[in-house]
């Protein structure tokens, strides 16, 4: 056993904590959940700082429960938000449990007994739970005074479009699922984001009020970048830990650009490096900021835990050739949504395979084939300057010609003008 809460102390994770809860912890094996709302059939980056406090919960010998809200998610939790979203049918809940379910499986250790992770769906419960029943075993320990003091709630109120009775239940809905798991499964501590915090306090105080049994919590910071944008969001949207909506390659270069303010904070959080060794990064990082040394380490980690070896190596591959002399050979290897994705927002040309059956001169590919550039005179001239390359061969002659083997992927021609003006040939 080791100090689950000091460990999160000392990473910055900490926010909110129950009396009692690190010397409850420190007594040996305990269960402790924390919930994920299927909203998406994927996780995002949003949700690791709960997915790393779980890691490190069954790190120091805890028993992690994941408990995914096949009934929740049906509802919807006011807190932090300013207008109600839209409820999920059950057909959409069930897709999205099985992509988290998923997920979730390449961080934690699921097996049988000792301190195996555990993943339950409060619908299974929920389910056949009637109303009437639901406020007579439940309703009735909870005041609508305590419910209305809750900050989610008051803000909510205090707004322009107020809060249907749906939302307003759902920290008694939460809040049985504390009581749940804490009668059938031990759990005795729940955990989340501080945002979470009234929720999960309804839930021990449903405890103590309905069996007069003790349960604990504690909650973890919401991560903010230090330029006030939003964490997890891009230009393109969420950051996804599916790679069908999020690149492993878009995913590293997420942790790459991170700044030096925020990255000094969110090694310690989303990596599971010992306090010594970040301290020697950091010191590392220090002497040269612009090798990106702090952000390398960040990325490399995290991508790597989140996608594999794999794919982190054609993630650095990618940037190196982007961004370096990195060679073509290694798009040969890449499946064709891949290469596309690379080179998303690169204007992109089609042609006709037929056209490069005998061989087609430079001049035509690039000024009637494919009108990469506006003119053969316009072409001829770049060439002659020395600024233009194909698949990363700097083109020498006027009368060059290419054809089908130089096909990328046997579907690709990659044309540059200069070092940073990319363009794709698509044939088809």
């Amino acid at each position: 056993m080791t100090d689950f809460v000091e460990e999160l102390r000392w990473r910055g994770m900490l926010h909110d904590i129950m009396p009692n809860t690190q010397e409850k912890l420190n007594e040996g094996m305990t269960a402790g959940y924390i919930g994920f709302d299927p909203t998406a059939d994927s996780l995002h980056v949003g949700h690791l700082m709960q997915i790393m406090t779980l890691i490190h919960f069954q790190s120091a010998g805890h028993k992690p429960y994941a408990l995914v809200g096949g009934a929740t998610g049906m509802v919807g939790d006011p807190s932090g938000k300013s207008d109600e979203r839209n409820l999920l049918d059950e057909a959409a809940v069930q897709r999205n449990l099985a992509g988290i379910k998923k997920q979730l499986s390449k961080f934690l250790r699921f097996e049988e007994g000792g301190n195996g992770a555990v993943m339950v769906n409060n619908g299974d419960w929920f389910r056949g739970f009637g109303f009437l029943d639901f406020i007579r075993e439940v309703g009735k320990h909870i005041t609508v005074n305590y419910m209305m003091a809750k900050d989610s709630v008051r803000k909510r109120l205090e707004g322009d479009t107020g809060m249907s009775f749906t939302e307003f239940s759902y920290q008694l809905v939460q809040g049985y699922d504390f009581y749940y798991l804490w009668k059938h499964h031990k759990c005795i501590v729940q955990m989340g984001g501080s945002d979470q915090w009234g929720n999960i306090v309804t839930g021990t105080e449903l405890i103590r009020r309905k069996d007069q049994g003790t349960a604990f919590a504690l909650t973890t910071k919401l991560i903010k970048k230090s330029d006030g944008t939003k964490f997890g969001k891009t230009e393109g949207g969420a950051v996804w830990l599916d790679p069908e909506k999020t690149s492993p390659y878009k995913f590293y270069q997420f942790w790459l650009n991170a700044s030096d303010d925020d990255v000094k904070s969110w090694i310690r959080i989303f990596t599971l490096k010992s306090k010594e060794e970040i301290e020697a990064l950091e010191a590392e990082h220090d002497t040269a900021p612009h090798l990106r040394i702090l952000q390398k380490a960040l990325a490399a980690d995290i991508t790597t835990r989140t996608h594999g070896e794999e794919a982190l190596e054609t993630a650095l591959k990618t940037s190196d050739f982007l961004f370096g002399n990195g060679s073509t050979d290694f798009l040969n290897g890449l499946k064709r949504e891949q290469v596309l994705e690379i080179f998303e927002g690169v204007p992109q040309f089609a042609l006709q395979r037929t056209a490069l059956g005998g061989g087609l001169d430079v001049l035509s590919l690039l000024a009637e084939q494919t009108n990469v550039f506006p003119s053969k005179g316009e072409t001829k001239k770049l060439i002659q300057g020395g600024g233009v390359s194909i698949n990363r061969q700097k083109v020498q002659d006027i009368a060059a010609v290419y054809g089908s083997p130089d096909l990328i992927n046997g579907e690709f021609l990659l044309v540059q003008k200069g070092k940073k003006n990319y363009y794709l040939i698509v044939a088809g």
